[in-house]
Protein backbone atom coordinates (compact mmCIF):
# COMPACT_ATOMS: atom_id res chain seq x y z
CA UNK A 1 0.00 0.00 0.00
CA UNK A 2 1.31 3.63 -0.46
CA UNK A 3 3.09 4.26 3.08
CA UNK A 4 3.64 7.95 2.32
CA UNK A 5 -0.73 8.38 2.83
CA UNK A 6 -0.64 5.92 5.20
CA UNK A 7 1.85 7.75 7.27
CA UNK A 8 -0.76 11.13 6.65
CA UNK A 9 -3.60 9.64 7.79
CA UNK A 10 -1.82 8.40 10.97
CA UNK A 11 -0.08 11.70 11.65
CA UNK A 12 -3.77 13.57 11.13
CA UNK A 13 -5.20 11.18 13.45
CA UNK A 14 -2.42 11.15 16.30
CA UNK A 15 -2.72 15.31 15.71
CA UNK A 16 -6.03 15.69 16.39
CA UNK A 17 -6.37 12.82 19.13
CA UNK A 18 -3.69 15.51 21.44
CA UNK A 19 -5.48 18.04 20.05
CA UNK A 20 -8.93 17.06 21.16
CA UNK A 21 -6.96 16.32 24.52
CA UNK A 22 -6.12 19.39 25.03
CA UNK A 23 -9.36 21.75 23.99
CA UNK A 24 -11.99 19.15 25.31
CA UNK A 25 -10.57 18.98 29.20
CA UNK A 26 -12.64 22.05 30.64
CA UNK A 27 -16.06 21.82 28.53
CA UNK A 28 -16.13 17.81 29.29
CA UNK A 29 -15.01 18.61 33.22
CA UNK A 30 -17.75 21.08 33.00
CA UNK A 31 -20.90 19.25 31.46
CA UNK A 32 -19.47 15.66 32.66
CA UNK A 33 -17.61 16.02 35.53
CA UNK A 34 -14.59 13.98 33.72
CA UNK A 35 -11.80 15.83 31.81
CA UNK A 36 -11.25 12.97 29.50
CA UNK A 37 -15.05 12.52 29.09
CA UNK A 38 -14.48 13.39 25.09
CA UNK A 39 -11.06 12.31 24.58
CA UNK A 40 -11.52 9.05 25.78
CA UNK A 41 -13.92 7.65 23.32
CA UNK A 42 -12.29 8.88 20.67
CA UNK A 43 -9.27 6.95 21.70
CA UNK A 44 -11.48 3.98 21.57
CA UNK A 45 -13.30 5.14 18.26
CA UNK A 46 -9.83 5.79 16.69
CA UNK A 47 -8.05 2.18 17.70
CA UNK A 48 -11.31 0.99 16.08
CA UNK A 49 -11.04 3.17 12.43
CA UNK A 50 -7.34 2.23 12.28
CA UNK A 51 -8.38 -1.60 12.69
CA UNK A 52 -10.98 -1.23 9.84
CA UNK A 53 -8.82 0.84 8.25
CA UNK A 54 -6.26 -1.92 7.85
CA UNK A 55 -9.48 -4.11 7.41
CA UNK A 56 -10.47 -2.01 4.26
CA UNK A 57 -7.08 -1.71 2.87
CA UNK A 58 -6.55 -5.62 2.64
CA UNK A 59 -10.13 -6.22 0.90
CA UNK A 60 -10.33 -5.68 -2.46
CA UNK A 61 -12.82 -2.65 -3.24
CA UNK A 62 -14.31 -4.00 -6.04
CA UNK A 63 -16.78 -5.72 -3.85
CA UNK A 64 -18.45 -1.85 -3.49
CA UNK A 65 -19.65 -2.19 -6.95
CA UNK A 66 -22.29 -4.75 -5.50
CA UNK A 67 -22.52 -2.87 -1.75
CA UNK A 68 -23.08 0.62 -3.71
CA UNK A 69 -27.04 0.42 -3.60
CA UNK A 70 -27.21 -1.50 -0.89
CA UNK A 71 -25.53 1.01 1.48
CA UNK A 72 -27.20 3.94 -0.14
CA UNK A 73 -30.52 2.50 0.91
CA UNK A 74 -29.99 2.37 4.26
CA UNK A 75 -28.30 5.39 4.43
CA UNK A 76 -31.68 6.53 3.10
CA UNK A 77 -33.77 4.72 5.95
CA UNK A 78 -31.73 6.03 8.60
CA UNK A 79 -31.65 9.70 7.40
CA UNK A 80 -35.51 9.13 7.53
CA UNK A 81 -35.46 7.45 10.94
CA UNK A 82 -33.64 10.20 12.56
CA UNK A 83 -35.92 12.74 11.76
CA UNK A 84 -38.22 11.17 14.26
CA UNK A 85 -34.84 11.61 17.18
CA UNK A 86 -35.08 14.26 19.59
CA UNK A 87 -33.41 17.39 18.89
CA UNK A 88 -30.07 18.69 20.04
CA UNK A 89 -29.18 22.26 19.35
CA UNK A 90 -32.48 22.46 17.51
CA UNK A 91 -31.36 19.42 15.49
CA UNK A 92 -32.22 16.35 14.48
CA UNK A 93 -28.49 14.67 13.20
CA UNK A 94 -28.09 11.87 15.84
CA UNK A 95 -29.62 8.44 16.29
CA UNK A 96 -29.45 7.02 19.90
CA UNK A 97 -28.00 4.00 20.22
CA UNK A 98 -28.88 1.98 23.83
CA UNK A 99 -25.62 1.10 25.46
CA UNK A 100 -23.63 1.91 22.62
CA UNK A 101 -23.51 5.80 21.70
CA UNK A 102 -24.82 7.50 18.84
CA UNK A 103 -24.57 7.52 15.31
CA UNK A 104 -24.78 10.36 13.03
CA UNK A 105 -26.44 8.97 9.76
CA UNK A 106 -25.54 11.76 7.39
CA UNK A 107 -21.33 10.20 7.91
CA UNK A 108 -22.78 6.98 6.17
CA UNK A 109 -24.51 9.46 3.39
CA UNK A 110 -21.60 10.61 2.33
CA UNK A 111 -19.65 7.15 2.19
CA UNK A 112 -22.97 5.86 -0.26
CA UNK A 113 -22.76 8.64 -2.60
CA UNK A 114 -19.07 8.70 -2.99
CA UNK A 115 -19.74 4.84 -3.96
CA UNK A 116 -22.84 5.15 -5.52
CA UNK A 117 -21.36 7.71 -8.16
CA UNK A 118 -18.44 5.98 -8.87
CA UNK A 119 -20.20 2.75 -9.64
CA UNK A 120 -22.71 4.70 -11.89
CA UNK A 121 -19.77 6.49 -13.54
CA UNK A 122 -17.15 3.65 -13.46
CA UNK A 123 -19.91 1.56 -15.34
CA UNK A 124 -21.47 3.95 -18.16
CA UNK A 125 -18.57 6.38 -18.44
CA UNK A 126 -18.87 6.39 -22.37
CA UNK A 127 -22.21 7.85 -21.93
CA UNK A 128 -21.24 10.72 -19.41
CA UNK A 129 -22.26 13.53 -21.95
CA UNK A 130 -25.63 12.29 -22.08
CA UNK A 131 -28.65 13.96 -19.72
CA UNK A 132 -29.53 10.65 -18.97
CA UNK A 133 -26.98 9.09 -17.86
CA UNK A 134 -24.52 11.96 -16.84
CA UNK A 135 -26.94 13.96 -15.42
CA UNK A 136 -30.39 12.90 -14.41
CA UNK A 137 -29.49 9.44 -11.76
CA UNK A 138 -27.27 11.85 -10.06
CA UNK A 139 -29.87 14.91 -9.85
CA UNK A 140 -31.89 12.30 -8.24
CA UNK A 141 -29.79 10.53 -5.75
CA UNK A 142 -28.35 13.97 -4.55
CA UNK A 143 -32.18 15.39 -4.47
CA UNK A 144 -32.87 12.58 -2.33
CA UNK A 145 -29.90 12.75 0.06
CA UNK A 146 -30.01 16.61 0.34
CA UNK A 147 -34.12 16.99 0.58
CA UNK A 148 -33.34 14.11 4.00
CA UNK A 149 -30.59 16.17 5.68
CA UNK A 150 -32.37 19.65 5.11
CA UNK A 151 -35.44 18.77 7.09
CA UNK A 152 -32.72 17.74 9.80
CA UNK A 153 -31.60 20.37 9.31
CA UNK A 154 -28.13 19.65 8.44
CA UNK A 155 -27.19 22.73 5.56
CA UNK A 156 -23.37 21.88 5.95
CA UNK A 157 -23.14 18.22 5.32
CA UNK A 158 -26.03 18.84 2.34
CA UNK A 159 -23.27 21.60 0.95
CA UNK A 160 -20.20 18.97 1.38
CA UNK A 161 -22.23 15.89 -0.40
CA UNK A 162 -23.56 18.52 -2.98
CA UNK A 163 -19.56 19.77 -3.42
CA UNK A 164 -18.24 15.71 -3.61
CA UNK A 165 -21.14 15.45 -6.33
CA UNK A 166 -20.54 17.67 -8.27
CA UNK A 167 -16.26 16.88 -8.30
CA UNK A 168 -17.44 13.08 -8.70
CA UNK A 169 -19.51 14.34 -12.31
CA UNK A 170 -16.81 16.60 -13.25
CA UNK A 171 -13.69 14.05 -13.50
CA UNK A 172 -16.09 11.49 -14.81
CA UNK A 173 -17.04 13.25 -17.63
CA UNK A 174 -20.50 15.01 -17.40
CA UNK A 175 -20.86 17.22 -20.14
CA UNK A 176 -19.89 20.74 -19.48
CA UNK A 177 -23.31 22.42 -20.54
CA UNK A 178 -25.10 19.65 -17.74
CA UNK A 179 -22.55 20.65 -15.26
CA UNK A 180 -23.80 23.67 -14.19
CA UNK A 181 -27.29 22.32 -13.45
CA UNK A 182 -26.18 19.11 -12.01
CA UNK A 183 -22.84 19.76 -10.64
CA UNK A 184 -24.73 21.27 -7.64
CA UNK A 185 -25.17 25.67 -8.42
CA UNK A 186 -28.98 24.70 -9.39
CA UNK A 187 -29.41 22.48 -6.14
CA UNK A 188 -28.36 25.09 -3.97
CA UNK A 189 -29.63 27.95 -5.06
CA UNK A 190 -32.76 26.06 -4.50
CA UNK A 191 -31.75 25.25 -1.43
CA UNK A 192 -31.44 28.62 -0.01
CA UNK A 193 -34.62 29.93 -2.09
CA UNK A 194 -36.37 27.43 0.92
CA UNK A 195 -34.24 28.10 3.46
CA UNK A 196 -36.05 30.36 5.49
CA UNK A 197 -38.38 27.63 5.94
CA UNK A 198 -36.66 24.77 6.27
CA UNK A 199 -33.77 26.66 8.56
CA UNK A 200 -35.45 29.27 10.10
CA UNK A 201 -32.14 30.05 11.97
CA UNK A 202 -30.80 30.76 8.31
CA UNK A 203 -31.01 34.30 8.29
CA UNK A 204 -29.86 34.99 11.49
CA UNK A 205 -26.61 33.41 10.95
CA UNK A 206 -26.39 35.08 7.57
CA UNK A 207 -26.50 38.31 9.81
CA UNK A 208 -24.15 37.52 12.05
CA UNK A 209 -21.65 36.84 9.40
CA UNK A 210 -21.78 39.96 8.20
CA UNK A 211 -21.42 41.43 11.53
CA UNK A 212 -21.09 39.35 14.24
CA UNK A 213 -20.30 42.51 16.94
CA UNK A 214 -23.71 43.51 16.10
CA UNK A 215 -24.93 40.38 18.27
CA UNK A 216 -21.62 39.83 21.09
CA UNK A 217 -23.55 37.76 23.36
CA UNK A 218 -26.11 36.10 20.93
CA UNK A 219 -25.38 34.90 17.59
CA UNK A 220 -22.58 36.32 17.16
CA UNK A 221 -20.83 35.21 20.20
CA UNK A 222 -19.45 31.98 18.75
CA UNK A 223 -17.49 33.55 15.82
CA UNK A 224 -16.35 36.22 18.07
CA UNK A 225 -14.77 34.08 20.75
CA UNK A 226 -13.20 32.13 17.77
CA UNK A 227 -11.55 35.00 16.53
CA UNK A 228 -10.67 36.17 19.94
CA UNK A 229 -9.08 32.82 20.66
CA UNK A 230 -7.13 32.56 17.03
CA UNK A 231 -5.65 36.47 17.54
CA UNK A 232 -4.28 35.70 20.56
CA UNK A 233 -2.14 32.53 19.06
CA UNK A 234 -0.05 35.27 17.22
CA UNK A 235 2.76 33.60 15.34
CA UNK A 236 3.68 30.75 17.94
CA UNK A 237 0.83 30.28 20.15
CA UNK A 238 0.26 30.25 23.53
CA UNK A 239 1.87 26.18 24.28
CA UNK A 240 0.23 23.62 23.91
CA UNK A 241 -1.99 23.29 26.65
CA UNK A 242 -2.47 26.51 27.47
CA UNK A 243 -5.87 28.46 25.67
CA UNK A 244 -7.49 30.58 27.35
CA UNK A 245 -10.46 30.64 25.56
CA UNK A 246 -11.23 27.14 25.79
CA UNK A 247 -12.12 27.61 28.98
CA UNK A 248 -15.94 27.94 28.23
CA UNK A 249 -15.31 30.59 26.34
CA UNK A 250 -15.72 29.22 22.61
CA UNK A 251 -18.70 26.85 22.17
CA UNK A 252 -17.96 23.92 21.43
CA UNK A 253 -14.35 23.72 20.98
CA UNK A 254 -14.08 20.07 20.90
CA UNK A 255 -15.96 19.49 17.75
CA UNK A 256 -16.55 22.35 15.42
CA UNK A 257 -14.64 25.44 16.37
CA UNK A 258 -11.46 23.36 17.75
CA UNK A 259 -8.83 24.51 14.77
CA UNK A 260 -9.51 27.95 16.76
CA UNK A 261 -7.74 26.64 19.91
CA UNK A 262 -4.85 25.06 17.35
CA UNK A 263 -4.49 28.72 16.37
CA UNK A 264 -4.49 30.29 19.87
CA UNK A 265 -2.06 27.36 21.28
CA UNK A 266 -0.09 26.29 18.16
CA UNK A 267 -0.28 29.73 16.50
CA UNK A 268 0.21 30.63 12.74
CA UNK A 269 3.07 27.97 12.21
CA UNK A 270 0.99 25.48 13.87
CA UNK A 271 -2.37 26.05 11.79
CA UNK A 272 -0.34 26.62 8.99
CA UNK A 273 1.11 22.90 9.25
CA UNK A 274 -2.46 21.78 9.73
CA UNK A 275 -3.30 22.94 6.60
CA UNK A 276 -0.35 21.32 4.80
CA UNK A 277 -1.29 18.00 6.55
CA UNK A 278 -4.79 18.24 4.36
CA UNK A 279 -3.07 19.76 1.61
CA UNK A 280 -0.38 16.94 1.51
CA UNK A 281 -3.06 14.14 2.08
CA UNK A 282 -5.05 15.61 -0.93
CA UNK A 283 -1.91 15.92 -3.63
CA UNK A 284 -1.07 12.01 -2.39
CA UNK A 285 -4.32 10.84 -3.21
CA UNK A 286 -4.77 12.14 -6.20
CA UNK A 287 -1.56 10.99 -7.44
CA UNK A 288 -3.14 7.42 -5.85
CA UNK A 289 -5.78 8.00 -8.30
CA UNK A 290 -4.08 8.99 -11.01
CA UNK A 291 -2.13 5.36 -11.10
CA UNK A 292 -5.02 3.76 -9.93
CA UNK A 293 -5.89 0.29 -12.06
CA UNK A 294 -9.15 1.14 -13.26
CA UNK A 295 -11.62 4.00 -13.68
CA UNK A 296 -13.89 2.85 -10.18
CA UNK A 297 -10.88 2.61 -7.96
CA UNK A 298 -9.86 6.59 -9.42
CA UNK A 299 -13.03 7.97 -8.68
CA UNK A 300 -13.61 6.39 -5.58
CA UNK A 301 -10.13 8.02 -4.23
CA UNK A 302 -10.92 11.38 -5.87
CA UNK A 303 -14.64 10.71 -4.00
CA UNK A 304 -12.74 10.16 -0.88
CA UNK A 305 -9.81 12.75 -0.81
CA UNK A 306 -11.85 15.82 -1.69
CA UNK A 307 -14.54 14.71 1.22
CA UNK A 308 -11.64 15.61 3.60
CA UNK A 309 -10.24 18.54 1.90
CA UNK A 310 -13.27 20.23 1.33
CA UNK A 311 -14.46 19.15 4.58
CA UNK A 312 -11.69 20.72 6.25
CA UNK A 313 -11.99 23.94 3.72
CA UNK A 314 -15.83 24.79 4.72
CA UNK A 315 -14.38 24.02 8.13
CA UNK A 316 -11.51 26.34 8.36
CA UNK A 317 -13.70 29.05 6.60
CA UNK A 318 -16.18 28.95 8.97
CA UNK A 319 -14.28 29.03 12.00
CA UNK A 320 -12.37 32.09 10.26
CA UNK A 321 -15.93 33.87 9.54
CA UNK A 322 -14.76 33.67 5.85
CA UNK A 323 -18.50 31.77 5.32
CA UNK A 324 -21.51 31.85 7.70
CA UNK A 325 -21.52 29.24 10.86
CA UNK A 326 -22.48 26.00 9.19
CA UNK A 327 -21.37 23.50 11.74
CA UNK A 328 -19.37 21.50 10.11
CA UNK A 329 -16.56 19.35 12.35
CA UNK A 330 -12.70 18.84 11.24
CA UNK A 331 -11.90 15.61 9.99
CA UNK A 332 -9.77 13.48 12.19
CA UNK A 333 -9.53 16.43 14.76
CA UNK A 334 -13.42 16.81 16.01
CA UNK A 335 -15.07 14.81 18.68
CA UNK A 336 -16.86 12.57 16.86
CA UNK A 337 -17.03 8.68 16.46
CA UNK A 338 -19.09 7.90 13.75
CA UNK A 339 -17.03 10.83 11.50
CA UNK A 340 -13.99 9.19 12.71
CA UNK A 341 -14.27 5.73 11.97
CA UNK A 342 -16.08 6.61 8.73
CA UNK A 343 -12.64 8.45 7.59
CA UNK A 344 -10.58 5.64 8.51
CA UNK A 345 -12.68 3.25 6.66
CA UNK A 346 -12.32 5.63 3.68
CA UNK A 347 -8.81 5.50 3.96
CA UNK A 348 -8.67 2.41 3.79
CA UNK A 349 -10.00 2.27 1.07
CA UNK A 350 -8.01 4.47 -0.79
CA UNK A 351 -4.66 2.21 0.48
CA UNK A 352 -6.87 -0.56 -1.13
CA UNK A 353 -6.76 0.68 -4.66
CA UNK A 354 -3.15 1.96 -3.84
CA UNK A 355 -2.02 -1.89 -4.08
CA UNK A 356 -2.27 -1.51 -7.45
CA UNK A 357 -4.30 -4.77 -7.97
CA UNK A 358 -7.33 -5.20 -10.39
Amino acid sequence: MDLPFLVLVLTLVGFGLVMLGSASGAVALYRRGDAFAYLRPQLLYAAMGIAGLWLASRVDYHIFHKLAWPLLGVSLVLLAVVLFMPEYNGCKRWLVLPGVGTLQPSEIAKFAVVLVFSHIISLNHDRMRSFAVGVLPFVLVLGVVAALMLLEPHLSGTLLILGIGAVLMFVGGTGLRWFVLAGGAAAIGAAVVVMPDLVPYAADRLRSWQDPFADPLGDGHQTIQSLYAIGSGGATGLGLGNSRQKHLFVPEPQNDFIFSIVCEELGFVGACAVVLLFVLLLWRGITIAAHAPDRFGALLVVGFTVQVALQAVLNVAVVTNTIPNTGISLPFFSSGGTSLMMLLGEMGIVLSVSRGET
